[in-house]
This record gives structure tokens, C-alpha cells and sequence, in this order.
């Protein structure tokens, strides 16, 4: 693994990373290892932090906020506005503690992740690397990290990434808590940002600085004991770091759909796993035009008999709303309704087979209104209330869905996966 710094021209004031090397990390029994004996660390977090059980068994929805807001360029779809607008509507709307009560609980006060974390997924030297980028990062004011996406850093970036990736930790620990108490605890939402699903173990990708789902999946089984992890993606684009992070691992199935020949270009049918992890990666890519209904048989026909073939004990989501018909980067056209009945989907899915343990992730999504509506809409169907879908999504603006290719694509991974 190395890290090269390249200074662009001075009038710029940009600075170029380039990261490069190899995958460290194998499973090794139940620990992670790595070049220099890296280790997971086997502990839990600080309890202090977390709600109290009567706090817990009254929730329905617990969630945190991680905003990074000194992690921004100008213009760039990717920007510090991104959360605020959600957190603004779930006020706006009523969603939050302050007006539902103990129903809803906003995690405080978590911890970051620790490097031991991070380093669960990606490579240390990438780790320690972005770190000691950020004074580089403090005189030129913003840094390219060499990848695709574009992909930048501010001088607090590292620092908002770990606190981040802590905000999913921190919820997989109350999830897991709450489920010991109740049969159906509250579902967690993490709103963070830099997103997660494209950053690589080597390194960042696509405006991903960290794999937030993936290192959320190693924490629930080294710290947990939650062996079989069921991870959805339902960004728009394929979640290629998840994929690869997990490629040969048996005990971690990975589900992504997203628009066929959109970034980064991966995630094709016949991705399905290696070694010993054949099988336990799914990828399914949609024709561009694929909507609600595309979506629903979807989930009937490939997301439930995986999931219950699987058996998993938690479920984790990548909840990209990039697909939103109205998003700016792709042509799929799911509406705020679709995301409505699938994350209500998931949860009664979790409910079902995994004592009700399930996180949701935020990734993608990059037209503030219909962010902050669909996520505000997912937040109701965790919550159990009637979807106000209809109040914002404009059918006109709809066109028929490519359903002959849409059938042939569910076909072909069901034959593929036997599902």
C-alpha cells in the first residue's frame, strides 16, 4: 500500500492523493488479520452512550445524525446540504422526538469509529494515510483523494468520517440491545455522510471515504456475535466496495440493485461471489426506466427467498434515493412511494427472520427535495404510519416501464441464483 501526494498547479489549490495497493485483509477464524498483525478489537463501545432499555422498548425508529459539515466542495452533488434538508423535513413533518415523543429516539453524544474498525474493511495504510493527509489538507483548504467519482477531502474529513461510521456502530448497538428486550424494536436509521458503498478496501471511490454498511457488518459479528449479515443496496449505482469487501465471504450476503451501465460500471449478474463466498453476492442490474413496479417484484421475487435461504441475524441497508425519478445522476424511476413500501418491506422482512434487527445507511441522493421527502417517507413506514407519497410524486411525469426487460433480467438472476 502506498500513498503519493501530487501537488496540482499552485493557482489551483488543489491537492492530488493517490492511493494504490492491495487487499490486506482475510478472514482468519473469527478474527481479521492483516500485514503487521493488524487485529479487531473484540469489545463493545461505551454504554453510556446509549438509551436506557425502558427508552429502548418504547421506540419504534432510532437514529443519528452525522452531517459532516466541514466535508463539502462548492457544487458538488455530494455537498453539506445534503443532511440538513433531511433533518429539516423530518422537523418540518413531524418525525422527530420532539413531536412523536419516546416512539422516536435521536442517538447522541456516539462515539467514532475506532481505527480497529475501519481497519476491519479497509487496508491500515490507507487509514493512517487519509489521516496524516489532513494537514496537507488544512493549507491547500481541499484535496483530491486520485480515484473516480470525483472524490475529495477537507481538513476535517477524517475526522467527520470516523464520527460517521461511529453513528452506524452506535445504532447496530441499540438495535441489538433493544432487540433482547422486545420482539419488535426499534428499526435505525443512519443519516451520515461521506457515504459509503463505493469505498474500496484499498481506498475511497465515487464520494466514499469509508465503507460505512461494511464495517457496520464486521462490528454486529466481531462485537455481537450476529454471524449471518443480509446487506441490501438499493442506491441507484452498485455498491462495488461492499461487493468487494465481501466477494469470499460466506457469512456475509450482499444484495445490490441498481441501474445497469451506470457507475462505477460493476455489479453484473454473473458477480456472484468467490471461493468459499460463491453465491452470497447478488447483483441485479435494471434496464433504466425500471420504477415501482419493477422495485415490488423485485422484492416478492429476489429479495425475500434470498433472505430466507439466507437466515440471516441482522439486515443492513444501503439506502441510496439516487433512483428517485427526480435525482439528477441516473434514469431510474423509482418515487417516494417505492421507497415507502420498501423500506416497510425490509422492516416486516427483519421482523420475520431476524428478531426485527435491521439499520438503514444513507448513500446516494442528490436533489434535496426529493431526498429529504423520500427519506421523511421511510422514516413514516418505519414509524408505521400511512405513506404522504401522493402529496409529493407527480405521476405525469411517468412513463411506462421497460417491463419485458425487467422480466428478463429477474429471470436471469433467478436462474442463476436458483432462486
Amino acid at each position: 500500500m502506498s500513498i503519493s501526494i501530487h501537488n496540482l498547479p499552485r493557482s489551483s489549490g488543489i491537492l492530488r492523493i493517490r492511493v494504490s495497493g492491495n487487499r490486506l485483509f482475510r478472514k482468519n477464524g473469527n478474527k481479521c488479520s492483516g500485514a503487521g498483525s493488524i487485529s479487531c478489537s473484540a469489545g463493545a463501545r461505551n454504554d453510556d452512550f446509549l438509551p436506557s432499555i425502558n427508552q429502548l422498548s418504547d421506540a419504534r425508529l432510532i437514529y443519528s445524525v452525522a452531517s459532516s459539515m466541514g466535508h463539502n466542495q462548492e457544487s458538488h452533488p455530494e455537498s453539506h446540504f445534503r443532511v440538513p434538508a433531511i433533518v429539516d423535513a423530518l422537523q418540518e413533518m413531524h418525525l422527530t422526538s420532539k413531536f412523536r415523543g419516546s416512539e422516536v429516539i435521536e442517538l447522541q453524544n456516539f462515539e467514532p469509529a475506532s481505527v480497529d474498525d475501519i481497519a476491519s474493511v479497509h487496508a491500515r495504510a490507507y487509514v493512517s494515510g487519509l489521516e496524516k493527509a489532513m494537514d496537507q489538507a488544512s493549507e491547500k483548504g481541499l484535496i483530491f483523494i486520485d480515484s473516480s467519482g470525483p472524490t475529495y477531502a477537507t481538513a476535517t474529513t477524517y475526522r467527520e468520517s470516523i464520527v460517521a461510521a461511529g453513528a452506524g456502530l452506535a445504532l447496530v448497538d441499540s438495535v441489538v440491545a433493544a432487540s433482547k428486550i422486545s420482539r419488535d424494536p426499534p428499526t435505525g436509521f443512519a443519516l451520515i455522510r461521506p457515504p459509503g458503498h463505493h469505498a474500496v478496501p484499498q481506498g475511497p471511490m465515487g464520494f466514499c471515504v469509508f465503507g460505512n454498511v461494511a464495517i457496520a457488518a464486521r462490528y454486529a459479528q466481531r462485537v455481537h456475535g450476529l454471524k449471518h449479515v443480509f446487506i441490501i443496496d438499493f442506491d441507484v449505482h452498485h455498491g462495488n466496495g461492499t461487493n468487494d469487501a465481501f466477494y469470499d465471504d460466506p457469512d456475509i450476503f450482499f444484495l445490490s440493485i441498481h441501474q445497469d451501465g451506470s457507475y462505477p460500471g460493476t455489479g453484473k449478474f454473473d458477480e456472484v461471489g468467490s471461493g468459499a463466498g460463491e453465491g452470497t453476492t447478488l447483483n441485479l442490474p435494471l434496464p433504466g426506466g425500471s420504477g415501482d413496479t419493477t422495485m415490488r417484484t423485485v422484492f416478492d421475487e429476489v429479495i425475500v427467498p434470498c433472505a430466507q435461504r439466507f437466515k440471516p441475524d441482522i439486515i443492513l441497508v444501503s439506502a441510496g434515493y439516487d433512483g428517485h425519478v427526480l435525482d439528477p445522476l441516473a434514469n431510474l424511476q423509482y418515487t417516494t412511494g417505492t421507497y415507502y413500501t420498501l423500506a416497510s418491506n425490509i422492516k416486516q422482512l427483519s421482523k420475520e427472520l431476524c428478531g426485527g434487527r435491521c439499520v438503514f445507511f444513507l448513500e446516494g441522493g442528490y436533489n434535496l427535495k426529493s431526498l429529504s421527502y423520500s427519506v421523511a417517507d421511510t422514516f413514516r413506514a418505519l414509524l408505521g404510519d400511512p405513506s404522504l407519497a401522493s402529496e409529493f410524486d407527480d405521476p405525469n411525469i411517468l412513463y411506462e416501464e421497460p417491463s419485458t426487460k425487467v422480466k428478463q433480467a429477474i429471470q436471469r438472476i433467478k436462474s442463476i441464483h436458483s432462486l
